[in-house]
């Protein structure tokens, strides 16, 4: 099932808490998720830089515990909201008698 991982601000998490070196695993590891087919793609949002990705995996569970295999939610400097996503179906009032 295709999802979409919005990340959202964990309150009173400062900026100096995200070193080079936990920013780096964060890359290796979304990296990881990437190339096993778990993240389809990865964007940041224009506006605040937080992380928007796309995923696929059977359940929503299944997202949350792939997404708390990165270094910075494990940490619990950033967290996911889970979005499942179904087709759109509106094209079928198009062809409605």
């Amino acid at each position: 099932m295709k999802m979409l991982a919005l990340e959202r601000e964990v309150t009173g998490v400062t900026d100096d808490r995200f070193t080079p070196e936990l920013l780096k695993s964060e890359a290796r590891k979304a990296w990881q998720l990437h190339i096993s087919g778990v993240i389809r793609e990865m964007y940041f949002s224009a506006d605040k830089h937080e992380a928007v990705l796309v995923l696929e995996c059977e359940t929503v569970e299944d997202a949350h515990r792939s997404l708390a295999e990165l270094p910075l939610v494990g940490a619990g400097l950033i967290a996911f909201d889970i979005v499942p996503l179904t087709p759109y179906d509106g094209f079928a009032r198009l062809f409605d008698s």
